[in-house]
C-alpha cells in the first residue's frame, strides 16, 4: 500500500492459532466394597490398618484399663482389653453379647462402647443391682439387660430367651451372637455364701458338672457358626496343679464346641496388688516345688 509520504506498508493477512485443549485421562480410583466375614466388620482389603488386633496365642496388657466407664472394685473380674479384642475379632456392630457370669458388668460396659449389646446373668441380686447403676436408664432397656438367674437353670435360659426377643427384634435376632464364660476358678475365690455358685462346690469334678451345665444354656442360646470366649485360669490344690481351663474346654467340646485357639494372657500388671503375700507365695513355691501362676487362658470356640 503507498501512502502519501511514500512508505510502503504491507500487511499480512494472519489468522489466530486455535490452540487445542490437550484432555489428559484422570485417574480413575476404584473404591472396593469392603471385605468382611460374618461375624466382625474388619475390612480385609485393607488388614494392615488393623495393627491393634492381635493375632497371635501371646497377650500381654502392662495395666488394667481405667477409662471409658470401668472400674477394678470387683475382685475378679477381667481386664477391658480382652473384651475390646474378642468383640472386634468376634462380633459385628449391634450383635448381641451373652455373659452368663456377669460379675461387675465389664462386658457389657465395653458393649456400649463398641456400639453391641449385652444380656448379662449374676446370680446374687445385690450384685445385679449394683452393676445396673452403671448402666442408665435408656441403656438399660436398649443395650444392656441385666438378669439375675442361676446360669445353670432352665429359668436362666427362658430370660435370657426374653432379653434376646427384645434386644434383638428390630433386626430379627432370635440368639446371641457372642458368648462369654468367666466363671469362679473353683474354689480359690468365694463369691457368695449360695449353693448355685460355682466358687462353692464340694470339688472340682462338681465344678466341672457344673460348669458344663452353665456352658449348655450358653451353647443353645448361641447363633450356630459363632463364636465362644472362656477365660479362666488354673489352680493349686493338695501339692498338685489342676488345670481348670483344659478341663472346662472339654466340657465345651462335649456340649459340640469347636476349640479354635488357646491364648495365653499375662496376669502381671493386672492384678490387684498382692504386697507382702507376694514374697509369701515365692517363698512357699521354693518349699513346695511349685510354680507361681503369672497367666491365665481366653480359649476361643465356635458353635459348628
Amino acid at each position: 500500500m503507498n501512502t502519501a509520504i511514500g512508505i510502503t506498508v504491507t500487511i499480512q493477512n494472519t489468522k489466530t492459532p486455535v490452540v487445542e485443549p490437550i484432555i489428559k485421562p484422570f485417574d480413575l480410583q476404584i473404591v472396593k466394597a469392603p471385605k468382611t466375614v460374618k461375624y466382625n466388620d474388619i475390612n480385609l482389603n485393607e488388614w494392615r490398618e488393623y495393627g491393634h488386633v492381635k493375632t497371635d496365642t501371646l497377650w500381654e496388657f502392662p495395666t488394667r484399663l481405667r477409662e471409658g466407664g470401668h472400674s477394678n472394685e470387683y475382685h475378679g473380674n477381667f481386664i477391658p482389653q480382652i473384651a475390646q479384642q474378642l468383640y472386634e475379632r468376634f462380633t459385628k456392630k449391634n450383635d448381641i453379647v451373652l455373659d452368663l457370669f456377669f460379675g461387675s458388668g465389664t462386658s457389657g460396659i465395653e458393649a456400649i462402647n463398641m456400639g453391641r449389646r449385652c444380656i448379662g446373668v449374676e446370680l446374687k441380686q445385690e450384685q445385679v443391682d449394683f452393676v445396673e447403676q452403671k448402666f442408665t436408664p435408656e441403656q438399660r432397656v436398649t443395650d444392656v439387660r441385666t438378669i439375675c438367674a442361676d446360669s445353670t437353670s432352665e429359668d436362666a435360659k427362658e430370660k435370657i430367651q426374653a432379653a434376646i426377643d427384645i434386644l434383638g427384634k428390630e433386626e430379627g435376632k432370635d440368639k446371641a451372637q457372642f458368648l462369654i464364660l468367666h466363671p469362679p476358678y473353683d474354689d480359690i475365690i468365694k463369691f457368695s455364701d449360695k449353693k448355685e455358685d460355682l466358687s462353692n462346690c464340694a470339688s472340682t469334678q462338681e465344678f466341672y458338672e457344673m460348669f458344663g451345665r452353665v456352658a449348655k444354656n450358653g451353647y443353645d442360646m448361641l447363633e450356630k457358626g459363632r463364636f465362644a470366649a472362656l477365660i479362666i485360669g488354673d489352680k493349686y490344690a493338695n501339692s498338685q496343679h489342676i488345670p481348670l481351663g483344659f478341663g472346662c474346654m472339654a466340657k465345651m467340646n462335649e456340649l459340640g464346641f469347636i476349640t479354635k485357639a488357646i491364648i495365653i494372657k499375662d496376669m502381671q500388671g493386672n492384678e490387684r496388688a498382692k504386697g507382702k503375700t507376694a514374697n509369701l507365695w515365692r517363698y512357699r513355691a521354693l518349699a513346695g516345688g511349685f510354680y507361681i501362676f503369672k497367666h491365665e487362658y481366653v480359649m476361643i470356640f465356635q458353635k459348628v
